[in-house]
């Protein structure tokens, strides 16, 4: 068994590292390995990082809450007021490759509490914008997004490293259960606000003062510098060996490698390649579900002579609530339901986490579409189709992103 060990570990330390791996350039000290980790001292961490990704998807989808009082208080059309989310995702799109270089080369917890403070500041900044500075605003939606690839790109890593294959995947899904639950709570947070104060612009001070508390948490909870796994650390991990302090192996000098390298080594992983598309695929309807759905209820429900049509200040805010308790409920039930699946059916088949991530997608969109197609007629049928459609979506978020670490 050892050589066995000992023949893998050779296999890796030879090849070409990369990313994290990599990024000292420095020879490795002797590894060694407990089983007795500080468990109490992980889970505090864990925990830092899911009520900070709560906070990142509550900003995330704070504007679709109140979307209906944007549009009337800056008199956007459809096209002007989707600029906001598309400014936000590009902004995201393009910080996220830059954050991950750096969060494989520097510490990570610096770059998590910046972002934090900087998306949240920028947040309570965006709540004092008057209606003539539209341009302003839609500035401050992308300096948020760029906040948030901060977070979503390296709190995943850091759980990663804490914890070994077999108990990732639990850890991150209870991580991206925040998901949903963040983005159904900024629906209510944001409808709720605007309704009892009678203004919107106060569902934007509400988050930075989470976001404060959260930048605290994370200064006095989180180490300082959590231990990437090297390669030889996955290798131990995986075949149950323990390496004591006193055994030295012979571990190769391994080379800086530059974000270009980096890159082009991930484009030839064709399984890494698909998953990304899958998974923008993914984030694509999460989105445009996210930005228009309260929107197009209250459209749908208004076309059917349900509601009368929005005249006031204040508009009504029911739709926004109802499909954050929705988003809540069916991303709680499909992330652990996903991540149960995946682990049970890892035992009998190896291509399981792949399946189960197609087949969801292919129900989602099924079910998605039915509820497009039912909006004019019914709006019971249309609220039960949605909730089917993001049940399923939610399914992937754990599954895929094991995939990809």
């Amino acid at each position: 068994e050892h050589e066995d060990t000992g023949l893998l570990l050779q296999a890796l330390l030879e090849g070409q590292n990369y990313g994290a791996a990599a990024a000292d350039g420095t020879q490795c000290p002797p590894v060694s390995v407990s089983r007795n980790n500080p468990a109490k001292r992980d889970c505090l961490v864990v925990a830092v990082l899911c009520f900070g990704n709560l906070i990142n998807f509550i900003d995330w989808f704070i504007v679709p809450g109140i979307l209906l009082d944007i549009q009337k208080y800056f008199g956007l059309s459809d096209g002007k007021t989707g600029l906001l989310q598309t400014v936000f995702t590009l902004c995201y799109m393009l910080a996220a490759p830059i954050f991950g270089y750096l969060g494989d080369r520097y510490n990570r917890k610096i770059i998590l509490g910046a972002g934090l403070f900087f998306w949240s500041g920028v947040t309570l900044g965006s709540s004092f914008i008057t209606e003539s500075h539209y341009r302003l605003f839609v500035l401050s939606r992308g300096l948020v997004g760029i906040g948030s690839a901060s977070y979503s790109t390296i709190a995943p890593t850091i759980i990663a490293d804490l914890f070994e294959e077999g108990k990732r995947t639990t850890v991150l899904s209870i991580f991206y259960i925040f998901i949903p639950v963040g983005s159904g709570c900024s629906y209510m947070l944001a409808a709720g606000v605007a309704k009892s104060t009678g203004d919107w612009h106060w569902a934007f001070r509400v988050t930075p003062c989470m976001g404060g508390l959260a930048l605290l948490l994370l200064i006095l909870l989180v180490p300082h510098r959590i231990q990437r796994k090297t390669a030889i650390q996955r290798a131990l991990s995986i075949s149950g060996t323990i390496l004591e302090a006193d055994e030295k192996p012979d571990v190769h000098r391994t080379a800086k490698t530059t974000w270009c390298q980096d890159v082009g080594s991930l484009v030839k992983n064709c399984s890494f390649v698909c998953s990304s598309l899958g998974l923008t695929a993914m984030a694509f309807i999460t989105g445009a579900l996210g930005m228009w759905m309260p929107l197009f209820l209250y459209r749908t429900q208004v076309v059917q002579g349900i509601v009368p049509p929005c005249l006031q200040e204040s508009c009504n805010s029911s739709n926004s609530l109802i499909f954050g308790g929705i988003t809540i409920g069916t991303g709680i039930l499909g992330i652990i339901a996903g991540a149960e699946a995946a682990r049970r059916l890892r035992k009998r088949n190896n291509k399981a986490d792949p399946l189960i991530c197609a087949t969801s997608m292919f129900i989602s969109a099924l079910c998605l579409y039915i509820a497009l197609m039912v909006a004019q007629t019914n709006i019971l049928s249309t609220f039960i189709f949605i909730a089917f459609g993001e049940l399923f979506l939610s399914v992937n978020w754990a599954v895929v992103t094991d995939i990809l670490l």
